[in-house]
């Protein structure tokens, strides 16, 4: 069965929102035969990542940056899924105070290096999320979901 894999870091109410629609995009009913699999970013291991398909990431902008969690989500994981990893799909959802573009440029940097490939656009909040990113959020979840499983070309 295809996996998703989530790796998040969710220490804030508003990212709290995005990550259960993220999480409630990647498991709807539209899509079937998807395991999805969460995994705080200071958790998430090699193991995993080398276990899934495609890879869905949250984060808050911090001073201009990405979470320091989900950047020792990377340096833990960067060599040992270099090879293995290449082509896979992920999508990346962050919630920023005022901006959000250093820690989509610091991700983004990152997931080039492993070869990944985005389905979509980083869904990007500044302020607390409104339905419409909410809506954006579900839908990049599902869009991940659909990729993994074989429903749309990544």
């Amino acid at each position: 069965m295809p996996t998703l894999l989530i790796v998040h870091h969710t220490p804030s109410p508003a990212l709290q929102a995005m990550f259960e629609a993220v999480a409630d995009g990647a498991r709807t009913d539209e899509v079937e035969g998807v395991q999805v699999v969460v995994r705080p970013a200071l958790t998430a291991s090699e193991v995993d990542v080398l276990a899934a398909d495609g890879y869905l990431l949250g984060t808050p902008a911090n001073i201009g940056y990405m979470a320091g969690a989900l950047k020792h989500f990377f340096d833990g994981i960067y060599y040992p899924c270099l090879e293995a990893t290449r082509r896979r799909p992920y999508g990346l959802y962050v919630h920023g105070a005022s901006d959000t573009a250093g820690a989509v440029r610091a991700v983004e940097s990152i997931t080039n290096g492993l070869g990944w490939q985005a389905v979509r656009p980083p869904v990007t909040v500044i302020g607390p999320p409104a339905r419409t990113d909410l809506e954006a959020c579900w839908e990049l979840g599902a869009l991940l979901a659909a990729t993994v499983s074989g429903e749309l070309a990544g």
